[in-house]
């Protein structure tokens, strides 16, 4: 029998409406999608993430054995310092997004959905002879995002990693409810994902297909460190940063707003210039609707495309804004 898909308990608080797609299993919206944007903005209420993938790393070995397998340099990472980095493969293609943080006897890091199996397959064919254990503890901690300014307290047996984007906790999974009836109100992910796409910062399994470099996404300045070396695909990671040309790139959009739906992710993107049956150009990454700037998307294109062109974004009149520049 395979097992059910999981639905995190926040989904019996009133109107709440289940998310679709990569965030299926917590909550979409909780009735009012604009008014949860604000209050997330103005640094209130909180994000059930609870579908999100925990990975736990333990043993003296921990950080120096991350050193060499991420590209990120983690090796005196300072405990409650949070970073992120990436795994690639051989050719320097995205294959695991890692959001990090190390209270210093345990590095944690919370994954995309149903991506830490293969993620603790990898990171244990790479023990060898290192001081190391790798866990999968989605069971047992629950991913609660909360926005920056919030006064909300770390609960006690929680982790929170912090960043200039808001506080991610990693919660005891039995004390999720408990933590929504104390710091409410509960938002959904639509206001997460409408933030994110507003600050140009890319999403693992959105912004990515099964060729996607660092460089296209501008994933160098905050998940890559340029000055280390030894782990697998660092040989694309320096060639294309010398050459500076990575073959795509990502932009913000514009979307005219008379459209009753939004473009989806995959959706093509082609010159407005040259018309709905032109050649595409690339595709629709993940798209919004955000309470002050109406639709917006991200999407990533062929480095050529003239920075002033107007797209296409499938049938939808859209103007870009440059995040990487060609």
């Amino acid at each position: 029998m395979q097992p059910l898909p999981y639905a995190s308990p926040l989904l019996t608080l009133p109107r709440a409406v289940a998310a679709e797609g990569p965030d299926e299993g917590v909550a979409a919206h909780y009735g009012d999608l604009f008014r949860e944007q604000r209050t997330l903005a103005g640094g209130g209420g909180f994000v059930d993430l609870s579908h999100r993938g925990v990975v736990a790393v333990t043993g003296a070995d921990r950080l120096s054995w991350l050193h060499l397998l991420i590209t990120q340099h983690v090796s005196e990472l300072p405990a409650g310092q949070a970073t992120e980095a990436l795994i690639l493969t051989a050719n320097g293609h995205i294959e695991h997004a890692l959001y990090l943080v190390d209270d210093g006897e345990t590095t944690w890091a919370h994954v995309e959905p149903g991506t830490q199996g293969e993620l603790i397959a990898y990171l244990d064919s790479m023990k060898f002879f290192y001081q190391v254990e790798v866990a999968d503890r989605t069971p047992d901690y629950a991913i609660v995002h909360l926005p920056a300014g919030s006064i909300t307290e770390t609960p006690k047996g929680a982790t929170a990693r912090e960043t200039a984007h808001g506080r991610d906790l990693f919660l005891p999974r039995a004390e999720l409810e408990l933590f929504a009836a104390e710091h409410g109100p509960a938002i959904g992910s639509m206001a997460l994902e409408a933030l994110r796409v507003e600050e140009h910062r890319p999403r693992f399994g959105m912004e990515t297909d099964h060729r996607t470099i660092p460089h296209e996404l501008g994933w160098l300045g905050s998940a890559v460190h340029l000055q280390k070396g030894c782990y697998r695909g660092q040989e694309t990671v320096a060639r294309v940063d010398n050459l500076g040309k990575p073959p795509r790139r990502l932009v913000f959009l514009h979307l005219d707003g008379s459209g009753v739906t939004l473009p989806a992710h995959g959706a093509p993107v082609r010159l407005a210039a040259e018309g709905p049956d032109s050649r595409q150009l690339g595709f629709i990454t993940t798209s919004a609707r955000h309470h002050e700037l109406g639709p917006i998307a991200l999407a990533l294109i062929k480095r050529n495309v003239p920075l002033d062109a107007n797209l296409l974004a499938d049938n939808t009149a859209a103007a870009q804004e440059v995040v990487v520049a060609p």
